[in-house]
């Protein structure tokens, strides 16, 4: 597999869990590199139409050159899924078979140090999915008041130790700007008292600040919660959503999502706990083993 192409999580579970048929209308609203993509479009030709939605116009190219040869049944459309109606509408679609959102950041974002998504490669501090966006990592670090931060941390990565790390990089852009992932980690790893630094054994100290940041940079759980919202709006009968998600607030959202028109009697929940990856999955594909995958069908 090509070093920019995305491995597709759960892949098994969500191609069940659309219960997809030749002659579909199926949307991956975040389609990243097209590792669902590919799959799912085999499943629904002839005659099925692939919708293909992201915020990152490089990965949304490399997911158009990967399915050129099914391009009569695929657009692609550089967008946020918030604006899913409006998207669909434009395209002349009401209704749709199916629905994907997989939320996870992809190896081909986090393996380019210049998108600043991760820590394990210095790089600049930006974390924009959408690179046309106004705002970055760097001017949320370098301007937010100390109580904005912390409430970020907590709020977007429950970082217990969000007032320490919000008052260090405060006290650090008094001396210069914080303007790369390297230092932005080294920062919350002087922030993390030395004792208390072993509980991190499993996951680095920066990792729930660095997904509390990319996720205000982004605003992406109010617009998960709209996505999911608009989608159960325009499913046909029978049609399914899934949402891959990868954090316990992603999650929350989905399951709540879910209850709520569950609740009005729009959707009826198939996994009423998350499926999760498979152990062999998590071994070939170790960025899997935090996904949780939850199905609903419309009514």
């Amino acid at each position: 597999m090509s070093k920019n192409f995305h491995n597709p999580v759960m892949s098994k579970e969500v191609l069940d869990g659309l219960s997809l048929a030749p002659g579909k209308t199926i949307v991956d609203a975040t389609v990243g590199t097209a590792g669902h993509s590919e799959q799912i479009i085999e499943k629904i030709l002839p005659a099925g139409k692939l919708v293909c939605i992201d915020r990152d116009k490089e990965s949304l190219e490399v997911a158009r050159k990967r399915l050129l040869r099914f391009s009569n049944s695929t657009v692609f459309i550089h967008g946020n899924f918030s604006d899913l109606e409006k998207i669909l509408n434009h395209e002349g679609i009401k209704k749709i078979d199916g629905i994907l959102f997989d939320l996870g950041i992809s190896s081909f974002q986090l393996d380019n140090a210049e998108r600043g998504f991760t820590f394990q490669q210095d790089g600049p501090l930006d974390m924009r999915l959408d690179r046309d966006s106004y705002i970055s990592a760097y001017d949320l670090v370098n301007n937010l008041h100390e109580d904005e931060i912390s409430h970020l941390l907590w709020n977007f990565g429950q970082e217990r130790w969000h007032r320490r790390i919000a008052r260090v990089l405060v006290e650090q852009r008094q001396k210069s700007p914080i303007s790369t992932t390297a230092q932005l980690a080294d920062m919350v790893d002087r922030a993390i008292p030395y004792r208390y630094r072993r509980g991190y054994r499993k996951i680095h100290p920066a990792t729930r600040t660095f997904q509390a940041i990319r996720i205000a940079v982004n605003r992406e759980l109010e617009a998960l919660e709209t996505a999911i919202n608009q989608a159960i709006g325009i499913l046909t009968k029978k049609s399914r959503i899934c949402v891959i998600s990868f954090h316990s607030l992603e999650d929350r959202i989905a399951k709540h999502s879910f209850r709520k028109a569950a609740h009005t009697g729009l959707v009826k929940i198939i996994t009423p706990k998350p499926a999760t990856p498979l152990w062999s999955e998590i071994e070939s594909n170790p960025r899997s083993r935090s996904a949780k995958l939850r199905v609903a069908e419309r009514i």
